[in-house]
């Protein structure tokens, strides 16, 4: 079993810093998908456990030390400069495992690290103790409010704010592009389930419905983005195309007809078994 960590971090256009980012999480790094709107990168990192580990504590310290929370506009919410470091269980060509037990300790381990060393709250999410579970919404409903941070200080760091560290079963981001932020506002909210978490956003010039798909093996981009498209039309709205965000397992992407791949955004390239060192 490998590991992926799925970095988001609150940069997304200053190509300098982006690079030197990516360079501190070498030679784990599979992915680097950067938005200008979002003002956010998604890093996707994978390999076995341990080295894996280094390499996002080695981009959290330059993270850290290159961004400032108190500078950014973006359209996307965020939490702090390192905003989302989850850590996922991964068996290259297998379906995403459902148990968590692998990937826990790597979650406390550099959540007790980055409040330690850097000075970053970190609010956990995922399983926890007692049996109790908590999720990524929750952290950003109640952080600093009636949540107090797992680790590290009780208060925002000044530049960097908190970070929110998980361990997840393996998820799709993806964004389908429509017509106006009205039309994106509107079917968010219709398209929204267990299995799909979504925001309707204004991006530049552009709207989108983002979205977590939770479980794509059982609801991948192609139901979303069918989902999305009848909502759209129910509005009087138009879909202008969609994006996956990083990398999808290999097992969903085949569960796509080919055939579908354009229109949705999709490619053989993208997925992490095509990006992990032989």
């Amino acid at each position: 079993m490998l590991v992926e960590c799925v970095v988001n971090i609150s940069e997304g256009r200053d190509e300098p810093i982006l690079a030197e980012l990516a360079a501190a999480a070498s030679p784990w790094l599979l992915d680097r998908h950067s938005d200008p709107g979002h003002h956010r990168s998604v890093l996707t990192l994978g390999g076995p456990a341990d080295a894996v580990a280094e390499a996002v504590k080695a981009l959290a310290t330059a993270t850290v030390a290159r961004l400032d929370l108190a500078a950014h506009i973006g359209s996307h919410p965020r939490l702090g400069v390192l905003d989302v470091v989850p850590f996922v269980p991964y068996i290259p060509g297998a379906p995403p495992p459902t148990g968590l037990d692998a990937v826990l300790p790597l979650r406390d381990a550099f959540a007790r690290w980055l409040g330690a060393t850097l000075g970053v709250p970190g609010f956990l999410y995922g399983p926890l103790p007692g049996g109790r579970t908590r999720t990524l919404p929750d952290i950003r409903r109640h952080a600093f409010g009636d949540l107090a941070p797992d680790f590290g200080p009780d208060r925002a760091h000044p530049t960097a704010g908190a970070t929110a560290i998980g361990a997840r079963g393996a998820l799709v981001a993806y964004n389908v592009w429509v017509s106006t932020p009205l039309v994106a506002r509107r079917v968010a909210p219709l398209v929204r389930s267990p299995l799909v978490r979504a925001l309707g956003l204004e991006v530049g010039t552009r709207a989108q419905v983002s979205c977590n798909l939770i479980d794509p093996v059982h609801f991948g981009p192609a139901q979303l983005y069918d989902a999305v498209a009848t909502q759209v039309a129910s509005v009087g709205g138009a879909v202008e195309g969609a994006e996956l965000v990083g990398l999808i397992p290999e097992n969903v992407l085949q569960a796509v007809p080919p055939a579908r791949w354009a229109e949705l955004g999709l490619a053989a390239g993208a997925t992490v078994e095509a990006r992990l060192t032989p």
